[in-house]
């Protein structure tokens, strides 16, 4: 975030940005010139990553500032958790219809504890005019060729979620009426929307042991896909062994509880591959972050992605493509 003259946009950003985030020894220079200067350790390469969120697209216009500013940063650690990659650094470019001063404190505050949480500096970035939109860069380090990819799966491995794929879609619909759902189990649907929590310590202790990585922003079906397209493979799922929490699990519509756990985006988790002897490894790896992880499936020859139902007959979906933004 640079000055342009003492007043307005630079008053707003040494007011609420300038002490925003955790202080970093590796930031050489941060806000107040032109751009930053940053110190990427010796034996390890820059990982970066960019998502924009924009009103009524990726959170509804209702949404708290505090979390509008939380998850702003959180989708951009995903991206770090699923690359393997230590978080350092990112940069804010925030597009506001006025300078709120409510609306500021908070956003600035939901960024702040984000950012704290996993020891980010901001340092940078740009301040604007117009309808509500946010867009974060994020940069991490890996320690060379360390990057997890979603390249590397190969048949026979293993394939893994973590936590419990659906609830932010399940929450989302709940936000937006389109779903019925009261108590503590669609509260925690609505939290996960607002409040996603980034696999970035799953993603550190995976490194090593897991083939390839993606994580889950348009949903489990599509991300899936994605990797296995580019790890040219194909897939088998149980679906039985597809974790959902407690209040999609008790939704009496099959057919809607499938289209929130495969279809639903904004989960934030994370879809790994690994070798089946890894099993034992990722498990305690995990338990020792508070990350639960579940083996749904393995990487198969070919390209077919196999849904087995439980009574080991092949199910069809049809088209459950997850989020496009076109």
């Amino acid at each position: 975030m640079n000055a342009r003259g003492e007043g307005g946009e630079f008053a707003l950003i040494r007011r609420y940005f300038q002490n925003l985030t955790a202080t970093r020894a590796d930031v050489v220079r941060g806000i107040g010139d032109d751009a930053a200067v940053l110190a990427v350790p010796a034996g390890h390469e820059l990982v970066v990553s960019t998502d924009t969120l924009v009103t009524d697209v990726h959170f509804p216009a209702a949404t708290a500032p505090a979390d509008i500013g939380f998850k702003s940063l959180a989708v951009n650690l995903s991206d770090m958790a699923a690359m393997g990659a230590e978080p350092r650094w990112a940069t804010l470019a925030l597009t506001l219809p006025a300078a709120d001063p409510d609306f500021l404190a908070d956003f600035c505050a939901g960024f702040a504890e984000s950012a704290q949480a996993h020891n980010v500096a901001l340092v940078g970035g740009d301040l604007s005019r117009g309808p509500l939109s946010i867009t974060v860069q994020i940069m991490g380090t890996v320690p060379a060729g360390g990057a997890l990819l979603r390249s590397g799966a190969r048949p026979g491995d293993q394939i893994w979620v973590t936590g419990e794929p659906g609830s932010a879609a399940l929450g989302l619909a709940v936000v937006q009426g389109r779903q019925a759902g009261k108590g503590p189990g669609f509260e925690a649907c609505v939290r996960r929307l607002n409040r996603p929590e980034p696999r970035v310590q799953a993603g550190l202790r995976l490194r090593g042991l897991a083939s390839a990585a993606i994580d889950i922003s348009d949903g489990l079906f599509a991300d899936l896909n994605h990797l296995l397209s580019a790890s040219g493979v194909g897939a088998r799922i149980e679906l039985s062994r597809i974790p959902m929490g407690a209040a999609l699990s008790g939704l009496p519509d099959e057919s809607a509880r499938w289209k929130y756990a495969l279809a639903g985006g904004d989960d934030y988790e994370l879809c790994f591959t690994a070798p089946e002897a890894a099993a034992r490894e990722i498990n305690a790896r995990l338990a020792a972050c508070g990350c639960r992880a579940t083996a749904i499936g393995s990487i198969t020859e070919g390209s077919d992605l196999q849904w087995i139902g439980a009574e080991g007959n092949a199910v069809e979906f049809g088209d459950t493509g997850g989020y496009q933004h076109f």
